[in-house]
């Protein structure tokens, strides 16, 4: 990893880590919701989406007293979803990032409930930011709503749970992915441009960069499903194949799937040409998803 990205994640992931604990426990409910909560909270993870609303106003050079509370906010979407998908009924898996799954520890009920009471609390921080206009409120929770709700993060765990025994085509495959997992981190750079008061044109840039961030990151995904162990991954390792489920490398090959891996990261870059950066934090970013082992 880039000494510069690994100074930025090594300052800002353990800000992001207290002010989500901050923002549970300053909540009044059942010891074991909370619990529940604060578990895959802190359960580990590498942070990236957080992280990345805090890299566009780095990269912009914009300060926000909100942001950590809006990269918060899309963390609490992240992990409510990762509770939800490893349930039973979707992807019935017993670890997460080396750890029992939610429901493993507190059981179905309960894992149904947390994951709702973060997906909740994520709006409820937006509503309640202090120090960003009404309107850029307005279009924070609006956005949030679009990328975690039926036309972004839900549908595409449903599109993707439809395609499990089915055969994908690569646009098929794409669709599902920029829906699953892209639509949270497009919300992520949103909001950090919207923080920073990005101009429209900007804006677009920006999304197509995280469009691009959001199938790379599903692809290395996909790689490191079939490359790596369960003890690497922290997760069940070749779940995919035993779901049956389409993926890139099962599509293209190993070969054809990082060169797809390859054409989304250059892509990526490019978008970012706007910001007169050679080594911008969102390219250090892009470099570290494609790299990362994990």
């Amino acid at each position: 990893m880039d000494k510069r990205l690994e100074t930025f994640i090594s300052e800002n992931a353990p800000l992001i880590e207290a002010e989500m604990n901050r923002l549970i426990n300053s909540e009044i409910s059942p010891s074991s919701l909370k619990e529940s909560m604060l578990y895959s909270v802190n359960a580990g993870g590498k942070r990236i989406r957080p992280l990345l609303v805090l890299a566009v106003l780095a990269d912009f050079g914009k300060h926000s007293e909100d942001a950590l509370k809006v990269a918060c906010a899309a963390e609490f979407i992240h992990t409510y979803s990762l509770i939800h998908d490893d349930l039973p009924c979707m992807d019935d898996d017993d670890f997460r990032r080396g750890k029992p799954t939610n429901h493993k520890v507190f059981g179905e009920a309960t894992a149904v409930l947390g994951g709702d009471a973060l997906q909740t609390r994520a709006f409820g921080v937006l509503a309640s930011l202090e120090h960003t206009r009404p309107e850029q409120v307005i279009r924070l929770v609006a956005s949030l709503a679009d990328a975690s709700g039926a036309g972004g993060m839900v549908g595409g765990q449903v599109l993707d749970m439809e395609g499990e025994t089915a055969s994908l085509s690569l646009r098929e495959l794409e669709e599902v992915h920029l829906h699953k997992t892209g639509a949270l981190l497009s919300f992520c750079i949103e909001a950090g441009a919207i923080l920073s008061d990005a101009q429209d044109d900007e804006l677009e840039q920006l999304r197509k960069y995280a469009k691009n961030i959001g199938l790379a990151f599903q692809i290395k995904d996909d790689i490191l499903d079939v490359t790596s162990t369960t003890e690497q991954l922290g997760k069940t390792a070749n779940s995919d194949a035993a779901s049956d489920k389409s993926t890139y490398p099962s599509l293209l090959g190993l070969e054809g799937a990082q060169q797809q891996l390859d054409r989304y990261h250059r892509d990526a870059v490019e978008s970012l040409a706007f910001l007169e950066k050679e080594d911008s934090m969102l390219k250090l970013f892009a470099d570290y998803i494609v790299q990362r082992n994990t």
